[in-house]
Parts: structure tokens; sequence; C-alpha cells
């Protein structure tokens, strides 16, 4: 009892500093595999330094501090679950032990016994979206965590400097308005907008298609 107060006093301290606790082998292996544990963890294996050129982990891993944020900030917010991650510079022994080939990867590990296969998280079906990750721990904990994103203004900043540089060119040119009643212009403007709209970027963006996806025919990702 002792030593699983221990623990569990350790992990909320760190976790007041950091929503996502970094963790090497020998705290791998203390805090996630060695027993007793009365408390869910969250392990995304990864391999972030710049040299692995990984750009899938940094991206997932953007994702995955959203997530943990919104846990740590919540009402909700207990000692029951727990966010980790193991960089592959940091606990290569930990991808050795587990015979992971492969980053990243999201594993979950109960308070009792071993993960079972659903305690891997399907990342090539499912993406790495926050709400997917989130949707996939209450499946496997019981633990419900609503997903809150920080602000992004950037899409206001950029409509309000469009319309500053349209009003600006519209109050120069007041003299002489006859361009906008240029079809030739508006033609080219509508054929931008047609193109935009029908561009598989706007498909990502509508659709939110996994960043990979396995042929169920040849195993090929």
């Amino acid at each position: 009892q002792n030593l699983l107060a221990e623990k569990v006093e350790q992990l909320m301290e760190w976790s007041s500093r950091r929503s996502v606790i970094r963790m090497n082998g020998d705290k791998f292996r203390r805090f996630v595999k060695a027993p007793p544990r009365n408390y869910s963890v969250v392990v995304m294996f990864t391999a972030l330094q710049p040299q692995r050129q990984c750009s899938v982990c940094r991206q997932a891993n953007e994702e995955y501090q959203v997530l943990a944020n919104s846990w740590r900030y919540s009402s909700a917010f207990s000692n029951k679950l727990f966010f980790t991650i193991v960089d592959y510079d940091e606990g290569a022994d930990v991808f050795q032990q587990l015979n992971m080939n492969s980053a990243p990867t999201f594993m979950h590990f109960p308070p009792k016994g071993k993960p079972k296969r659903a305690d891997t998280f399907d990342l090539q079906r499912i993406g790495f979206a926050a709400e997917q990750l989130a949707k996939w721990i209450a499946d496997r904990t019981d633990v419900h965590i609503r997903v809150f994103r920080p602000p992004n203004y950037s899409g206001t900043i950029a409509l309000a400097l469009l319309v500053s540089l349209v009003g600006g060119l519209l109050y120069l040119r007041r003299n002489n308005l006859e361009f906008i009643y240029n079809k030739t212009g508006w033609a080219m403007a509508a054929l931008c907008v047609v193109f935009a709209m029908t561009s598989g970027q706007m498909w990502n963006h509508i659709r939110g298609p996994p960043y990979a996806h396995k042929n169920p025919q040849n195993g090929q990702v």
C-alpha cells in the first residue's frame, strides 16, 4: 500500500507540472509495468528527435498534448488516468522489450493484467485526432474526456486583413470604380473558388481521412 501511494503521489506531482509525463526505460518499468497499480496509463511511443524525420510523430504529439491538457484541466481530473510518452531516443530498451518497430504508437496499460489487443490504438485505420483518442480511452477506461482545443485566431486575422485590403483598394480607387464591372476579373475569381472547393485538400478537410491506411488485401500501408 505504501509503495502504491508513493507511485500515485509521484505521478500526480509530475502531472501537476506537465500534462504528459516523459518516461525513460526505468520510469516505464517502475510506474507502468510493475505492480501494484490502481490507475490506467496511456503511453505514446514516438520518435520526436529531428534526426528521426518523423513528421507524423510531431503531428500526433500535438493532438496527444491537446487531449492530455483537456484531461489535466477538466473538473473530472483524478489519479485514475495518466498520460505518458516514451521517445525512442530516451527509451530504446522499452521499444525492444515490447517488440515495437514503428512510431507513433498509442497503448493503454490497465490497472490490472496485461494489455489486450484492443489496448493498442488502431492509428492507421482511425487516425490520431484528439477526439478519436478520447473515444478509444473512454472504451478502455470508462473515463470520458471532453476535448478543448486552444482558440485559433488565424482565420479571423486573415479575414480582417482581406477586408482591410479590399476596403483600402476601393477607397484609393473611389473615383474610378469601373474595374468592379470587369467580367473577366469576376470570372477568374469564380474559377479560383471552384478549383479550391473541388481540390483534394477540401475533400480532406470535409471527410477527415486517416493519415495512412492499410490495404486489407495485401496488408500494405
